[in-house]
This record gives C-alpha cells, sequence and structure tokens, in this order.
C-alpha cells in the first residue's frame, strides 16, 4: 500500500481575498490603499510558500511590514547639526503651517471670493502677508522656487538683452546647477565683468549699454573668498542707469543679529535694489517657495509673464508660507537661537540614560551650521553625543531614521537641530541600534 504524501505546502497558504478581509488589514487599506495593503500581502504569500514563514502568519506578517503612511517618504530626526539640511528637506515647518496645510488640503478659497462669488487674486493672504513682513517692497510675488524666481525675472526682463552679472558671483546653486547655465536657458545673454576676487563699478558702468536688461549681483552663499577682494556695495550699483536684481538665496527677510553678515531682503530694497529673489524653505523657515519683491511696475511684468504659470504655486504651498510668516518662530529659527548651555545640559542627560542602559556615550562639544547656501563659515556653538560609529547605518535605518554626522571614527549626534521632546526618541532609537 502506498504511503500517504504530505499535503503540499502551498495548499495551505490562505487565498488574497480571505487576508485582505483580516479586519487590520481592511482599516489599513483605508488609510494606504487597497493596492499597497496588497502587495505587502502577496510578498507575505510568498514567502510561506517557500517556507519563510508558516501559512498562518501571513495576514500577521502582512501587517507587521505595512508602512503607516501612503508616501514613501520617512520623517527624520535631524541630528546632523546642520540647521537647514538640503538632502534632508531644508526647513522644517512649524506646528501653524502644517496646520496651514491640512485647512488647504481639500477645497478652498486659493483663487475665489466668497463674499461676491467671483475669481479673485490667487493667494492673496499669502501676498498680504509676504508685503507685511517686507514693508520696504512696492510689491511681490511668489513662484515655486528661488531659482524659479531668478528665471522668471531673467526671462520677463532680460530674454534676448544682456545681464551684467560679476565674474566673482558665477556660483553653482547645488547639484550640479550653475547660474550661468541657468540664466543662458532663459534667453539672455551674460555680460560677465570684473575678476574672481575683485569686481568695481568702473567694470558694470562700462559694461551697461542699450542692450542691458538688468544687472546682476548674487550672494555666493555656499562659500567665502578670503583675502585680496573687493566688491562693490548695492547702493552704488543703484546709481546705475538699469535695474539691479539682487539674488539673497537665504531668504531672510530682515537683518538678524545672529547673521550680521547675511544679506536680507528689506536692506537691499533699501539700498536700491528694484528686485530681490529669494528661497522660503531657507531662513524664512517655510515651504520650498520663490520670492519677488520690489517695484511695483517689474514684479507686475513678471506676474503678467506666460512662464508665471508654469512656476505658479501651489494652494499647500501658499497656505505654508502664509502661516510661517504670521506664525510663531519657525523650528529653524529655534534651533539657531538654542542656547548652547541648554544643548549641553539636554546632551548630558541623554547621554547618562544611554549609560545607564549600557551604551558607550561621551559628551562632545562641537559646532553647527546654517546649512541650505545660508551663512557660509558661520558656526554655533554647540553639543552632541559621541558614539561608536558603527551605529551611523542602524539609526539612520531605524524607525524614526536619525541622522548624524561621523567626526574622527565617531558618530556624533548634534542636539541643536533636535526638538527638547524628542530627545527621548533618540535615546530610544540608539538603544534599538545599539542592540541589533
Amino acid at each position: 500500500m502506498q504511503e500517504a504524501q504530505p499535503p503540499d505546502a502551498r495548499r495551505r497558504v490562505p487565498r488574497t481575498d480571505d487576508v485582505l478581509a483580516d479586519p487590520r488589514l481592511a482599516a489599513a487599506a483605508k488609510v494606504i490603499g487597497r493596492s499597497t495593503v496588497k502587495q505587502y500581502v502577496v510578498d507575505a504569500q510568498q514567502r510561506a510558500r517557500q517556507g519563510d514563514i508558516a501559512a498562518d502568519t501571513v495576514a500577521d506578517t502582512a501587517v507587521a511590514a505595512l508602512p503607516e503612511h501612503a508616501t514613501t517618504l520617512r520623517h527624520v530626526i535631524n541630528a546632523t547639526g546642520v540647521v537647514l539640511h538640503t538632502n534632508i528637506g531644508r526647513a522644517a515647518l512649524s506646528a501653524a503651517a502644517v496646520d496651514a496645510i491640512r485647512v488647504a488640503a481639500g477645497h478652498t478659497d486659493v483663487e475665489y471670493d466668497l463674499a461676491t462669488g467671483a475669481r479673485a487674486r490667487r493667494g492673496r493672504g499669502t501676498v498680504h502677508a509676504l508685503a507685511a513682513a517686507v514693508p520696504a517692497a512696492e510689491d511681490v510675488h511668489v513662484v515655486n522656487n528661488g531659482a524659479a524666481a531668478l528665471v522668471l525675472a531673467a526671462t520677463a526682463l532680460a530674454r534676448g538683452r544682456e545681464i551684467v552679472v560679476s565674474r566673482g558671483e558665477m556660483v553653482e546653486i547645488g547639484d550640479g546647477f550653475r547660474l550661468p547655465e541657468l540664466l543662458a536657458s532663459t534667453g539672455a545673454t551674460l555680460h560677465e565683468v570684473g575678476t574672481t576676487n575683485r569686481t568695481s563699478l568702473s567694470d558694470y558702468a562700462d559694461a551697461v549699454g542699450p542692450e542691458t536688461g538688468f544687472v546682476l549681483k548674487v550672494h555666493p552663499s555656499n562659500f567665502v573668498v578670503h583675502g585680496f577682494t573687493s566688491s562693490v556695495p548695492l547702493a552704488e550699483l543703484a546709481e546705475l542707469p538699469v535695474p539691479v536684481v539682487v539674488d539673497i538665496g537665504s531668504g531672510l527677510l530682515e537683518p538678524d543679529r545672529l547673521l550680521p553678515a547675511e544679506p536680507d531682503a528689506a536692506t537691499a530694497l533699501r539700498d536700491g535694489a528694484a528686485l530681490v529673489t529669494a528661497s522660503g524653505d531657507k531662513l524664512l523657515g517655510g515651504p520650498q517657495a520663490g520670492l519677488l519683491l520690489g517695484r511695483a511696475d517689474l514684479v507686475d511684468r513678471l506676474r503678467r509673464h506666460p512662464l508665471a504659470r508654469a512656476v505658479r504655486v501651489d494652494k499647500l504651498t501658499l497656505a505654508a508660507l502664509e502661516a510661517t510668516l504670521r506664525g510663531p518662530e519657525p523650528p529653524a529659527w529655534q534651533a539657531l537661537r538654542r542656547d548652547p548651555a541648554a544643548v549641553r545640559a539636554r546632551v548630558e542627560a541623554v547621554a547618562q540614560a544611554l549609560r545607564a542602559d549600557g551604551v558607550p556615550t561621551e559628551v562632545v562639544r562641537t559646532a553647527s551650521v546654517v546649512g541650505g547656501g545660508g551663512a557660509p563659515g558661520v558656526e554655533l556653538p554647540s553639543w552632541g553625543l559621541g558614539l561608536d560609529a558603527a551605529l551611523a547605518a542602524p539609526l539612520r535605518t531605524g524607525h524614526p531614521p536619525v541622522v548624524g554626522r561621523v567626526e574622527r571614527d565617531q558618530l556624533v549626534l548634534d542636539l541643536r537641530c533636535v526638538a527638547p521632546e524628542d530627545d527621548d526618541t533618540v535615546r530610544a532609537a540608539v538603544v534599538a541600534a545599539a542592540e541589533a
């Protein structure tokens, strides 16, 4: 008599529809989508067919693997010491800005007057808030990022004409994007003047002529040149018979004692700039946006130009930007203004807790930087946790990811950019990484 064969293990794997009926997976489908949940179920079924997991654990396995959100983006704790870290999203939004995004997520009056039922100026509340923040500007406009602001200005004011710019300000703005190539793409011709380290007023004056659209002054935000150097003050450039466009980059709207050398929009306009361009997600501390501030006639030309539609800002950004301008101090400035002594006290408390957890930890004196192309050369005294460099990778891939920096074969977690309420989260993440 032939011996009975054990049933094929693959036949015990539950059907997809049966697994998806699990209340936990059904609930998750309403948050992250049925197709996403189904993929995790299929992955778990495949593991069961291969014998990696038991067939009766397919649903549990799928549930354990599900992401919390529909987006693949993950919240990261910034312990790098770089306040505006480009690779992890620059400025963290304030609670007010996040709340404003929730309000704007549905149908809104972004371009509609509820009182009259007629079309209204798009994002008028944001425009009014920006104008109020920089009274020196006759008019303002907002586009989707800083580079777009400069491209719109070049296209509207200098297409088929010349832009006069110092050789010392022909910068690369990051990720391989170079200012000359960016401006040349608009159809303008660049007229370079001066040398890398020295440019005089006469250099500009000799270059200005009937074909000049404007003179461009660019803040060299990613580097500092020392030694035998000279540049022309904006107030002197403003005496030239053409508009002066100033790209301050970092988005500082008014002077701040913490960053005395950083150019700001209000001062540039008072010194004679016809137009100022800046970013919203740097020192302004808000969402990615391009700010245009200056003479009413020039801003109106930019607003009416056909390219303005292509770089138009969306309703979520308008909401977050307005809340940043009107609301409380954003996280970026909270980090910039943190008292080093207070940061040290927090570091010492976390270090003591980690040692009690069995994780060797040092208290390290360090320096934070502004980042995001702002205030090059400025260092902010800070303190961090000194850990085994081997913890860097498991911390980056943990839940939540904690990103620090490795210096001299040591991982440093600088707490200046970490909100105090996240200290316990950082401690727990380090313990988990050490146990991994």
